[in-house]
């Protein structure tokens, strides 16, 4: 019994990312904490590649993004820990992080990611709701008797 346990405690991925570079993305009200670092291109999510942690196509796309944008798909190793919010929001902060990580790397990658306004928080958030109101907005139904 002692075995099992130490071996699935053990078969969880260890990655060396001594020499990357840090940084945080942020989208809604998540929060991703990116490494980033010279390699084959290999993007890891909590612990699991990528395309296993997100389901929906558009998200895989979104955090390849910044590396199509600099024409260098394959030439960086991505460690992310994301927490909070939704799948959008996680990799919404995923692309802003790994941008960040990249200017870090060149300074000359900062013009084309800025252009695409990947390197700016985008601050848009759920608007709270209101007292006297069903929803932020939305009144409750009108009757006229």
């Amino acid at each position: 019994m002692e075995n099992s346990t130490v071996t699935s405690k053990s078969s969880k991925l260890k990655l060396d990312f001594k020499e990357s570079k840090y940084a945080t993305g942020r989208r809604k009200t998540s929060i991703a904490k990116v490494w980033l670092k010279k390699g084959s291109g290999k993007i890891y999510v909590n612990g699991k590649i990528y395309s296993d942690y997100f389901a929906n196509d558009n998200h895989k796309m979104q955090i390849t993004r910044p590396f199509e944008i600099i024409n260098q798909p394959t030439e960086y190793d991505v460690r992310c820990s994301v927490k909070g919010g939704g799948p959008t929001g996680q990799a919404g902060a995923m692309v802003h992080g790994i941008s960040k990580a990249l200017v870090l790397f060149d300074e000359n990658f900062k013009i084309s990611l800025k252009t695409e306004k990947l390197t700016t928080r985008d601050s848009r958030a759920v608007e709270r709701k209101k007292p006297g109101r069903r929803k932020a907005r939305r009144s409750f139904q009108f009757s006229k008797r």
